[in-house]
């Protein structure tokens, strides 16, 4: 051995072997390559793991399925993203919208069809999405908003049911309004037999005046006041409908 390898320490000398080892002949650089084969990313793991729908007594007992779970808690599930290529063939592609989706408005303010970015006119349609997942037929009944090109396609085959907002009806009125003016309508009232005219008169018109001081003595009543949770719906009802 050389003067120059003598004086290297052991992993100097380990690695000028190698070199020597490995670019002498040729194609011998392959075998320093890693077997890449059986690699997984998360996106893996979370497509083998992946649920539609996580059921409340479903447990995520290995790292897999708590990772599949927590990529499941941050999609966003009041509407789907829907691929419409095979409409033709009955087949409707269905999945939750991501975060950035949400931004953008996809699927909401913007045709939920995968390949439409159309936003005019768009309609709300409750879909009964039937899926495959661990080798057993499951059902979910899902909401996706489409234009109007969009939604001839969705029901190419069979109708779905078209989700409308119900209009809210007025409350009508109370008996003490009602009563009020059905006593407020009679403008000429009759003098009551055996009385003098004008004493009938006054007498009525007294009655009549006090009842009215009376209703304007009482306090208004006060409208109920609404909580944040009926304002926040009645805004997300207006809003997504």
């Amino acid at each position: 051995m050389s003067a120059r390898l003598r004086n290297l320490n052991p992993y100097e000398l380990h690695k000028y072997l190698v070199n020597v080892y490995c670019l002498t002949g040729k194609g011998s650089t392959s075998l320093l390559k890693r077997d890449t084969s059986k690699d997984r990313t998360d996106l893996d793991v979370i497509r083998e793991n992946h649920k539609f729908l996580w059921e409340e007594d479903d447990v995520a007992d290995s790292w897999e399925k708590q990772l599949a779970k927590k990529y499941y808690d941050k999609l966003f599930k009041e509407y789907c993203i829907c691929d419409l290529t095979r409409y033709k063939e009955n087949k409707v592609a269905l999945r939750w919208r991501i975060e950035r989706e949400v931004v953008l408005g996809k699927g909401q303010f913007q045709c939920g069809n995968k390949h439409c970015l159309n936003d005019h006119e768009l309609k709300s349609w409750e879909v009964n999405f039937a899926y495959v997942e661990d080798n057993q037929k499951r059902n979910a009944l899902v909401k996706v908003r489409l234009c109007p090109e969009c939604s001839d396609k969705l029901n190419y085959r069979s109708k779905k049911r078209e989700v409308k907002r119900l209009k809210k009806k007025k409350k009508t009125k109370s008996k003490k309004n009602q009563a009020v003016e059905d006593t407020s309508g009679d403008e000429n009232p009759r003098t009551p037999e055996g009385e003098p005219p004008g004493e009938a008169t006054t007498s009525q018109t007294v009655a009549e005046t006090e009842s009215a001081d009376s209703l304007w003595k009482k306090a208004p009543q006060e409208p109920e006041e609404k909580t944040r949770e009926e304002e926040f719906e009645e805004y997300l009802e207006d809003l997504l409908l």
